[in-house]
């Protein structure tokens, strides 16, 4: 696929405001044990671990991603060059692949959690230390993603993609130049035109999160009480949504089904190029708020094929082929050494790589600790 940078600099507004296979254990830690998700620094993260070779493989590769996240060429290169078969599974948000995992533990070697579900699993116990060793593309990662919030060691995790989460919209709606905010899916007014052909991400942090940020909070806010009025405009809002939804929004709206999306920047850009609809659309990041992610790559502690994941893992923080996946798919990459090999329309693209003074007000979702719960429970109340 090919990004077309004239077209997306017409119609896109970013405007925001102001092996041997075999688990072992580290620091002296039973395997199985809980990791520390609150260790600072300088102290060595505990956990189970494994202990393989540069590109060893101790089985199949079972791998749970978001959907259509990964070029399908760059599983079969995977296949081809280390011999063994790929299994994927998908989900759709991040609370529903900690449900599939935690219970009864993990029958998959990879998973794709985003930045903040990434804390809550360390602190958990779910998953394994990274054997740095059997990673040596670890060294391409930018700066920028080495020492995450969420795990500042980079003990637990490798980055993925990293993104935003903004509003596509029809310009035939909302005109050729459409008013950044989330008020064209939660004023009954402004979208009043829009009622029933408009999506809400089916994901409590995401879709609680444009509403904490139309009411004028953060994103991680851990007020009860801004949290129950986020949830309260969700469920005003909820009957004039045709769906809460996040595996087809882009789809919905390319064809015509629906007008306005919450979503993700690259997939809103991916189905712009394939159905050569860049005239007809705008990828909005509000003015109120909105999020900057990062998707990660990490292995459950109970994987069956530890060091195939590993590999895979190294796979693809491989130059070429960490720029496949941008290519593919239109999400940032951060892996520095892939950008020679990433096309230079999304490279210069200001949506898919905001400028320093846009992306230093998107925020993280991060772990709310206790609050999670909340968050969840609320939004199922609301959506009805």
């Amino acid at each position: 696929m090919r990004h077309r940078l004239i077209a997306l600099g017409a119609l896109v507004v970013v405007a925001l405001a102001a092996c041997s296979g075999g688990a072992s254990s580290a620091g002296d830690e039973a395997a199985g044990s809980e990791a520390t998700a609150s260790a600072s620094p300088s102290e060595a993260p505990t956990g189970v671990t494994a202990d393989c070779e540069v590109g060893e493989t101790d089985g199949e590769l079972a791998f749970y991603n978001w959907t259509e996240y990964i070029d399908p060429s760059l599983i079969t290169k995977f296949r081809d060059e280390f011999g063994v078969d790929v299994v994927e599974d998908y989900f759709p948000n991040n609370e529903e692949m900690l449900a599939r995992v935690e219970p009864q533990g993990s029958d998959y070697d990879v998973l794709v959690p985003s930045d903040y579900m990434v804390g809550i699993m360390i602190e958990r116990g779910l998953l394994m230390l990274l054997d740095k060793d059997a990673i040596p593309n670890a060294a391409n990662v930018a700066e920028e993603f080495r020492s995450p919030p969420f795990d500042p060691q980079q003990a637990f995790h490798m980055p993925y993609q990293w993104g935003t989460t903004g509003l596509g919209i029809s310009k035939e709606v909302a005109g050729d130049d459409p008013e950044p905010t989330w008020g064209w899916i939660f004023d009954p007014e402004m979208s009043a035109e829009l009622d029933g052909r408009i999506t809400l991400l089916d994901d409590p942090r995401e879709a609680m999160g444009a509403a904490l940020a139309y009411l004028g909070h953060s994103l991680n806010s851990t007020n009860e009480a801004e949290i129950q009025e986020a949830a309260d405009l969700i469920a005003q809002t909820a009957e004039r949504l045709k769906a809460f939804d996040s595996d087809q929004y882009e789809d919905l709206l390319v064809t015509g089904e629906t007008v306005a999306a919450q979503g993700y920047s690259g997939d809103f850009f991916a189905v712009f190029d394939q159905t050569d609809s860049w005239d007809a659309y705008a990828y909005v990041l509000p003015e109120e708020g909105s999020q900057r992610w990062v998707d990660t790559m990490v292995i459950p502690a109970d994987a069956p094929h530890p060091c195939t994941a590993h590999t895979f893992i190294n796979f693809i923080l491989d130059p070429e082929n960490g720029a496949t996946l941008t290519n593919f798919n239109f999400y940032a990459s951060p892996n520095k050494a892939a950008e020679e090999f990433i096309d230079a329309e999304i490279l210069d693209d200001p949506a898919i790589y905001p400028p320093a003074n846009v992306a230093e007000n998107l925020e993280f979702i991060e772990d709310t600790g206790e609050t999670e719960p909340i968050y969840t429970d609320l939004f199922t109340e609301a959506k009805g």
